[in-house]
């Protein structure tokens, strides 16, 4: 059985990197769990995901809060912000399919972007909440 943290990734990776406009704005599909070591800029990572349960007697619902960085050496912060506005139409109020069984709603909760000096790279972060619950 995989984990419902698990599955949101996977329906992540899978809606992310299919979106047409973000993969020409990253130079193709580069959501990365783990960078490679010669990953061009920009691109995306995952960040921390954390599982809060709901079962109880009546429901089995769960959430997720799942964060997304995304990595830029442009000169302006710009590039950074397009990203994030893409993955911010593609992902917000989203419903995915995770299994035959349940299903992820999606809502964007929080957005940073800054300039990282030690890295001399612009990082964007999204935080998503996703609500997990019987399809």
């Amino acid at each position: 059985m995989t984990t419902p943290a698990a599955e949101l990734q996977r329906a992540l990776f899978e809606a992310l990197n299919s979106d047409a406009s973000l993969s020409a704005a990253l130079g193709g599909a580069k959501l990365f769990d783990h960078v490679p070591a010669n990953a061009k800029f920009p691109y995306m990572t995952f960040g921390r995901t954390s599982v809060y349960d709901w079962v109880t007697g009546a429901e089995n619902d769960a959430e997720q809060l799942v964060t997304l960085h995304v990595w830029s050496k442009s000169e302006a912060k710009q590039e950074t912000l397009d990203i994030m506005e893409l993955v911010s139409a593609c992902l917000q109020d989203a419903a995915l399919a995770l299994d035959e069984h349940h299903r992820a709603r999606l809502r964007l909760e929080f957005t940073e972007s800054r300039y990282d000096e030690d890295l001399s790279a612009h990082h964007g972060l999204l935080r998503f909440r996703a609500v997990i619950d019987d399809a």
